[in-house]
């Protein structure tokens, strides 16, 4: 399989892992070579993808697993589809505009999912000294939708229409990673930005504890436009804000996120992979808190897209 010079980034965390990256995820099993597909370097995909990656090498036989760096969802399903990774992490709403050829994607992609993992929470960022209390609050403002080809993005656009703003006029719009946001805030050229992904994200843990003022939005009241217009997907979820060192509870959109793979990686591997992941679990989740959350009867629960024959009897085995 093709080495993945595409990417936003080369293979990251070789030297970390002991392995180098290639393709080759339609094996049976063992002589794998697996890429892992993940997000930006201080968000959650990255960190657990990491951790799958050295657990994958030690788990299956003759089987070297390496993470890369991605503007995670969209292009890490582009990605799969191509050839050029083996596993890919993805919002679920995004996975589904792919197996359905919707909205970003032209065209049904050929991925499966192997499991749900855990849910992702949008984050709005507000730089200090921003008159901010509501998404609406943003307009005519600077802000970071996320990179092209993220999932971050798609949730953005959806996010800011609901709450009344056109995402290509209503705000001064960029197109920024977690990582580019971030400094951003810190060097005073944006006002806000969005990023969707799980508690805690290391990024916006810096961000917060070195610009005292920083404050995260609620998103509530664009959840049922959210829902009416893309469907049930999107869920209201709670964030105690202490987990970023600030103060009260907020309620923001909520989008669960799945493990894909190509839909022509053997059964064998697929299971293999999936048995890892949840027999992993407390290596895991030693590496990111939202491993802890592995669970086989919500791994299941990757509708509407389909699930690889491999981890539908992982499982059958472990109802």
């Amino acid at each position: 399989m093709k080495r993945l010079s595409a990417m936003s980034a080369a293979v990251v965390l070789a030297a970390a892992l002991g392995s180098a990256g290639c393709g080759g995820g339609g094996g049976a099993g063992s002589g794998n070579r697996l890429s892992i597909a993940t997000g930006g370097t201080t968000g959650v995909y990255y960190v657990y993808g990491g951790g799958l990656a050295k657990q994958l090498s030690s788990g299956i036989a003759n089987t070297r697993a390496t993470a890369s760096v991605t503007s995670a969802s969209v292009e890490n399903i582009k990605l799969l589809a191509s050839g050029k990774a083996d596993i890919g992490f993805s919002q679920m709403d995004t996975a589904a505009d792919a197996v359905n050829g919707k909205d970003t994607f032209t065209a049904r992609q050929p991925v499966k999912a192997i499991a749900r993992i855990y849910d992702n929470y949008t984050h709005v960022v507000v730089a200090p000294g921003v008159e901010a209390a509501r998404v609406a609050d943003l307009k005519d403002r600077r802000v970071s939708l996320g990179p092209a080809n993220s999932g971050t993005q798609v949730v953005a656009r959806r996010l800011l229409r609901a709450a009344g703003l056109d995402p290509d006029t209503g705000v001064a719009k960029q197109q920024l990673s977690i990582n580019e946001s971030v400094q951003a805030v810190k060097d005073g050229t944006i006002d806000a930005f969005v990023w969707v992904g799980g508690l805690p994200t290391a990024g916006i843990t810096d961000l917060v504890s070195s610009r005292p003022g920083v404050k995260l939005l609620d998103t509530s009241d664009a959840l049922a436009g959210m829902r009416r217009a893309h469907g049930p997907q999107y869920v209201g979820l709670d964030v105690d804000l202490s987990v970023y060192k600030l103060s009260g509870t907020i309620r923001t959109v909520g989008i669960a996120n799945v493990l894909l793979v190509p839909d022509t990686m053997s059964e064998r591997l697929a299971h293999d992979i999936t048995k890892v992941l949840f027999e992993r679990k407390a290596q895991l989740a030693a590496v990111h808190p939202e491993a802890g959350k592995l669970d086989p009867a919500l791994g299941r629960q990757v509708a509407p897209v389909p699930l690889h024959p491999g981890a539908a009897r992982y499982y059958q085995e472990n109802p």
